[in-house]
């Protein structure tokens, strides 16, 4: 999955829309874990959290794209790379899964959703963003299958 789009709300922001009384968090904790991110694109540079750095490889919380990307499932880095070039062209909402590919052949899966904003001035804006790792890793190639 791969998708970007004009940035504006699927769903108008209402009064009290993002009050957590109705957030169902420690589900969400139950099954992945989530982590903010940050882009400034007068740099390039991404701000990765804790987790992220480390699920993702990487010596330093603050990155490059390229040093992001080089642990994805090499079919989707293309894909992602692209979303990003776009993104940082026009203020959008974005999203994306693939999968990291640790060294010890664990396979992580990935989810990302994120904006792009402040794009009015060249080499300027932002973007900010989650990842959301599910709680459990695939061995190899294989996939999880139904019973018969």
């Amino acid at each position: 999955m791969f998708k970007i789009a004009k940035a504006n709300a699927a769903i108008p922001l209402m009064p009290g829309s993002l009050s957590h009384d109705n957030q169902n968090d420690e589900m969400v904790a139950q099954f992945s874990i989530s982590e903010a991110w940050t882009g400034d694109l007068s740099s390039g540079m991404l701000r990765l959290g804790e987790w992220s750095t480390m699920l993702h490889g990487l010596s330093a919380r603050d990155c490059g794209l390229l040093s992001l990307i080089r642990c994805y499932d090499s079919k989707d880095r293309g894909h992602v790379l692209e979303l990003f070039e776009q993104a940082a062209t026009l203020c959008s909402s974005f999203c994306f899964s693939t999968t990291i590919i640790m060294p010890n052949g664990l396979r992580q899966p990935l989810f990302c959703m994120g904006e792009s904003n402040g794009l009015e001035e060249k080499y300027s804006g932002s973007m900010a963003g989650v990842f959301i790792f599910p709680r459990f890793k695939l061995e190899g190639a294989r996939q999880i299958t139904s019973r018969r």
